[in-house]
């Protein structure tokens, strides 16, 4: 009797020795956060998902090397937060970050919620890596936290101010955007590059990033009769208004700054699209040597097209990766030295950072729509 109890005994007491082996290796793996914050509702929320599958890409791929980090096993996870395009909750999302001790922050999506919420990353200590917000101030402020591996404003709606005073040979230009910190600061550089270039500006006009009539606006702008007008602001109102511009007979070239470059922007204005251009940041993935292997891993994995931010977002978590295994540290204060020195050949190009925290070399590309697709035109790098 006594002998058929051992027996039965013994699975058990492997069994349980396998559990305290196993609990002991997950242990040993820490967890590595690492934040993203961005619209995942509203009006943006398309932006915000594609920001998230860029950054959630390059954690799986991370893990999926079974990385170690000062001699520890360790697993990236991802803390995702909705700052809904709002500067008020964009704050929240900041501080819920923070206290969820996250490492690194890729985000947020928006000029004017990376504004107020990169203040509290950097009284954190934490890095923030914008790979969409592009307003010039973002990185002028001092903060020796705040990154951003895309064109600013002054670089990629300058471009577009220079390309309609010395290409088009636009002689009346008329301006909308859409007065968020992101819309009217290309709306401005836009305006600054075209006066630097002897262009003139015949009407300025501005709406609101939740309208859908345009139609005071444009008509307002009509009776000046411009022969080219720049929209600063995303996709869904840039097809609107060129849709309104053609109803109303406004048959001036229409220009755009970034995040118009999309088929969204096709599928609203139809045959209205045709003709339309836009500055969009980076150079086109299809001439990058890993673009299009990134193009086609990510429809594979998400089932859908990747929009213009993924592969800047996901270059934006890899920098941070890399910055932690060449410091030998996840502790923010040690891999954001780290990422000062970052030199890094990504998706979108090259990543190297200036004093300031912005992307050394930018890249923006002049694309235009031909037969209701989106061709590239034109690629100017910045010195």
């Amino acid at each position: 009797m006594l002998s058929r109890i051992c027996v039965s005994r013994r699975p058990l007491v492997v069994a349980l020795s396998l559990c305290f082996v196993s609990a002991a290796a997950c242990a040993q793996e820490a967890e590595v956060k690492i934040g993203i914050a961005g619209p995942l509702t509203g009006g943006g929320a398309a932006y915000g998902k594609d920001i998230e599958n860029g950054v959630r890409m390059a954690v799986d791929e991370a893990n999926a090397g079974h990385p170690s980090i000062g001699g520890k096993p360790v697993k990236f996870v991802v803390d995702s937060q909705d700052d809904q395009s709002d500067p008020r909750v964009s704050v929240q999302v900041a501080q819920r970050l923070v206290d969820d001790e996250v490492s690194v922050v890729i985000g947020h999506f928006n000029s004017g919620t990376t504004l107020p919420s990169s203040k509290i990353y950097a009284k954190a200590g934490i890095p923030m890596i914008t790979p969409a917000a592009t307003n010039p101030t973002i990185t002028q402020a001092g903060l020796s936290t705040i990154y951003r591996v895309i064109a600013t404003d002054a670089q990629n709606a300058g471009n577009a101010g220079t390309y309609a005073a010395t290409v088009t040979k636009a002689k009346r230009i008329a301006i909308i955007d859409d007065r968020t910190a992101f819309g009217q600061g290309e709306a401005d550089e836009f305006e600054k590059a075209v006066k630097a270039n002897g262009g003139t500006i015949v009407d300025r006009q501005f709406t609101n990033d939740k309208a859908v009539d345009f139609s005071a606006q444009l008509t307002a702008i009509k009776s000046t009769n411009p022969d080219l007008v720049f929209f600063g602001g995303l996709d869904t109102q840039a097809a609107m208004i060129v849709k309104r511009m053609r109803q109303l007979g406004i048959r001036a070239q229409f220009l755009a700054g970034g995040g118009v470059m999309d088929a969204n922007f096709i599928k609203i204005a139809g045959d209205a699209a045709n003709g339309s251009s836009v500055w969009e940041y980076g150079q086109p993935l299809s001439t990058l040597p890993k673009g299009k292997d990134f193009e086609a891993k990510f429809k594979q994995k998400y089932g859908v097209d990747m929009l213009a931010y993924a592969p800047f977002a996901y270059d934006a978590t890899w920098v941070a990766i890399k910055a932690m295994h060449k410091s030998n540290s996840t502790k923010p204060a040690d891999f954001n030295t780290a990422m000062k020195g970052t030199d890094y050949q990504g998706v979108t190009g090259r990543i190297a950072f200036t004093q300031t925290g912005d992307l050394k070399n930018p890249s923006s590309t002049m694309y235009q729509v031909k037969n209701v697709a989106w061709t590239p035109i034109t690629t100017k790098t910045a010195d």
